[in-house]
């Protein structure tokens, strides 16, 4: 049976839930186009069955900011998702702050822990960035609700002039580095 992953490409592309902005960039744009490379990726290994949860550019999800986190969710765990990975940028107003870190609800998620760490490890050898490590954040409604393991990946950060450019003109890399994470934690790389 394949193993089920749910792609989240992090925020709506217009309205509500947009994401964070920054170097002429917008977060929403990034993840979306990270998310279909991501999948194309996973399509083509017969070992995984995706789900993204913006499947067009324009898909919106929800009604406000809450719904459009409880639609996502809903989604996944209705589906029966074995995996939740979701796409995110950073951001700060500290210009050079840079690097890729995955947030997870609880340190003692010990599923979410390893395929954190597999995507980290993976993304920054591929990519180059510095790897800043795994956060935890309880908080967080698509990492509290899910009933799969959940992973947010910040990739870079949108503020930082050289992590925006590499994730805008070279996307691919963020795509192999997750999809290489992911191999590695169900032991297929």
């Amino acid at each position: 049976m394949a193993i089920k992953i749910y792609i989240d490409q992090g925020h709506n592309p217009r309205s509500f839930n947009t994401g964070a902005e920054g170097q002429g960039y917008f977060e929403q744009d990034i993840t979306y186009r990270i998310g279909i490379l991501l999948n194309g990726y996973f399509q083509n290994n017969p070992n995984f069955e995706t789900r993204l949860s913006r499947p067009t550019p324009d898909t919106l999800l929800g009604t406000s900011n809450a719904t459009s986190l409880t639609a996502r969710v809903r989604d996944a765990n209705t589906w029966g998702a074995d995996l939740f990975i979701s796409l995110h940028t950073n951001a700060s107003v500290n210009p050079t702050a840079n690097g890729s870190e995955c947030l997870i609800y609880s340190y003692s998620s010990t599923e979410a822990y390893a395929v954190a760490d597999d995507i980290l490890e993976q993304m920054t050898l591929i990519t180059g960035l510095r790897n800043r490590g795994i956060v935890e954040r309880p908080g967080l409604y698509v990492l509290r609700r899910t009933e799969m393991p959940a992973v947010v990946v910040e990739m870079g950060f949108i503020t930082n002039a050289s992590d925006a450019e590499l994730m805008v003109n070279s996307p691919n890399l963020f795509a192999l580095g997750i999809y290489r994470g992911v191999l590695r934690y169900y032991g297929l790389f």
